[in-house]
């Protein structure tokens, strides 16, 4: 019976239905960005740690620092390999995945912007993810969907979280990890002290990126292109919101009572986190990666290897 439950409630939280936005849907020309940078030949993964904003990119391998005060390029850290699965700080460093013939974790000093370590642990594929805890880093690091939790000192794993196969994207919030399976429709909770698996929660098709707050996490689901709010105690999913863009990529961000979301050919999408509803989405080229902080929106072009400020005030005017 309860895998009966189960099974019926990921067909509710995975039934978005057809999304007609044509009256909230706007061209993204029509934001008017504050700043727009070049970073590389791709652009792609996004963390804001006070006044500086990171960002991966190709051609070459590297992060790099913008000074988000004058809204110029402070640092390019040389990598080893791809940044490939997602930025986290944490423990004064930033943690960076690297893909490539020998995938690793680099470990980048916040301050000095120096590449202090590689260690010999990686992502088993790209479009992964990072999480930091009170005392780890977490990183999966086979297909088989084994999390590491790795000492961030010297890069021995304490851990090993035999988590379900296919799950690759883990985000931290509240003592607690949440690693959504991209290969089914589902999301595991772990007590990020003990590692145990905790339960499990249906979510839309495909859940990749995620957001995770104390009260709500919210998975982006590649298959439908939908969002899923999911409670993290009762693991009860809200009915999912149709948001019309399924597809590779994208990602996703919770502030102040908002969901934000980029996809290919949408590359900005805000949604009322209480209510479900779409606010506004704008449609054009650009977009694949995110964060948002104070009254700032950053938005990669992967493609375009740039990295777009714009704000948030004006994208919720009416």
């Amino acid at each position: 019976m309860r895998l009966a439950a189960a099974l019926v409630a990921g067909l509710l939280a995975g039934s978005a239905g057809a999304a007609d936005l044509s009256a909230v849907q706007r061209p993204i020309a029509e934001l008017k960005p504050l700043a727009v940078l070049p970073i590389g030949k791709t652009a792609d993964w996004v963390s804001v740690v006070g006044a500086s904003v990171w960002v991966g990119a190709t051609g070459p391998d590297a992060v790099v620092e913008v000074d988000a005060t004058a809204n110029t390029v402070r640092h390019t850290v040389a990598l080893p390999g791809e940044p490939c699965a997602g930025l986290a700080p944490g423990f004064g460093f930033l943690w960076v995945p690297l893909c490539g013939s020998k995938p690793g974790l680099a470990k980048v000093d916040l301050k000095t912007g120096q590449l202090v370590a590689v260690f010999g642990i990686g992502p088993p594929t790209g479009e992964g993810g990072v999480a930091v805890s009170r005392d780890s880093i977490w990183l999966v690091t086979d297909k088989q969907g084994s999390l590491a939790r790795i000492d961030p000192k010297d890069g021995h794993v304490r851990q090993t979280v035999k988590a379900p196969p296919g799950s690759y994207n883990p985000a931290y919030a509240a003592d607690r990890i949440y690693l959504t399976r991209v290969d089914a429709a589902a999301l595991t909770v772990i007590d990020a002290r003990t590692g145990a698996i905790l339960g499990a929660a249906p979510t839309g098709p495909n859940p990749r990126f995620l957001s995770a707050a104390k009260d709500a996490v919210w998975t982006l689901n590649q298959g439908d292109g939908s969002l899923t709010r999911v409670d993290p105690y009762t693991y009860k999913p809200a009915p999912s919101v149709a948001l019309g863009t399924p597809g590779h990529g994208g990602d996703i961000a919770y502030r102040d009572g908002h969901i934000w979301t980029t996809m290919s050919k949408f590359p900005l999408t805000v949604t009322n986190a209480k209510t479900g509803t779409v606010i506004r989405q704008w449609t054009g080229s650009g977009g694949d990666s995110l964060a948002v902080a104070g009254d700032d929106i950053w938005l990669t072009d992967y493609r375009g290897g740039t990295l777009t400020r714009y704000s948030v005030k004006a994208a919720l005017a009416r």
